[in-house]
């Protein structure tokens, strides 16, 4: 799967994955009055107005960029309907041939580690038939238990051929609270930024590992820093746009054959029908507004690296 995400990027020349982050607020009325007309004011209604949210932008922009990402906190606050939406979300953008990384944040040890990874990347069997549960490419893994909480998600990847991607400096104001402390007189940051690497070793694509990190474009002289030690990994990089990140910070995150990040925006995409420079698309045309955010994004961070 690393392969295909690769090439997808170096094809389309779009280093791009599309946050699909939906709260009811981002939705336009037009879709929540045809979801609770059907569904009523309910958790089914949310689930549905979400779900049609997320489809008319797949629908706009699966042609332009190789990837979406899926935070899954947005769904499971609606309950087993959210997590319906959720599902719905990850098949129908697989079947538009885009790579899915589920945002879910994971991080235990032993088996229930493994259960997250089945659940997830893998296969989980009943009786004598084997089912796939959520079936995303990728996951979001938290390293904070080491490698007990890690190598479950690599094990399972290897079966699957699909990948992880660990959080290594993240975009928000506080991360320095614990990534930015000395160990030895390194950031804590670096030194899982080595593990990531080594992790890595175990399951190499073509030219870039299934075990990816999480790098905050807010933070480019680290990234630059973080680009050496892991020299094989592709680098998942949000905080572009709504967090404040920059293309001209991005530069870093790159290696030399412009390859080796993907860079996420969430609300700057889902939600481009709200600023001023796309409401001339307005709510009944949010899709459109999305794709030229996202044709923008494109051409600034290709620009800039």
């Amino acid at each position: 799967m690393i392969n295909k995400l690769m090439s997808k990027i170096e094809k389309m020349n779009s280093p791009v994955v599309v946050g699909l982050d939906p709260m009811l607020s981002y939705i336009p009325e037009h879709i929540t009055k045809k979801a609770y007309a059907e569904f009523g004011e309910t958790l089914e209604g949310a689930g549905e107005a979400i779900w049609q949210f997320n489809k008319g932008i797949i629908d706009t922009t699966y042609d332009i960029i190789p990837a979406v990402k899926p935070q899954i906190a947005m769904y499971e606050q609606f309950g087993i309907e959210g997590l319906k939406a959720f599902k719905k979300t990850v098949d129908y953008a697989k079947s538009k041939d885009l790579v899915v990384i589920g945002d879910i944040k994971r991080g235990d040890i032993g088996s229930t580690s493994q259960a997250y990874a089945v659940g997830h990347v893998g296969t989980v069997t009943v009786g004598s038939k084997t089912y796939v549960p959520f079936d995303e490419d990728f996951v979001t893994v938290n390293p904070y238990l080491g490698t007990d909480g890690v190598k479950p998600f690599v094990d399972v990847c290897k079966e699957t051929n699909k990948g992880i991607f660990v959080l290594v400096k993240t975009s928000n104001p506080s991360s320095g609270e614990f990534q930015d402390q000395l160990v030895d007189g390194r950031p804590l940051y670096e030194l899982v930024g080595e593990q990531v690497a080594k992790w890595g070793e175990e399951h190499m694509g073509d030219n870039y590992s299934y075990v990816g990190a999480v790098v905050g474009a807010t933070y480019p002289e680290m990234g630059k820093v973080l680009r050496k030690i892991m020299p094989k990994t592709l680098i998942l990089v949000p905080g572009y746009g709504a967090q404040g990140g920059k293309a001209s910070d991005l530069a870093p995150y790159f290696n030399e054959d412009g390859l080796g990040a993907i860079v996420n925006s969430s609300r700057g995409i889902i939600c481009a029908y709200k600023q001023e420079a796309y409401s001339k698309f307005g709510a009944e045309n949010y899709a459109d507004a999305s794709r030229a955010a996202v044709e923008f994004m494109i051409k600034d961070i290709t620009e800039n690296i």
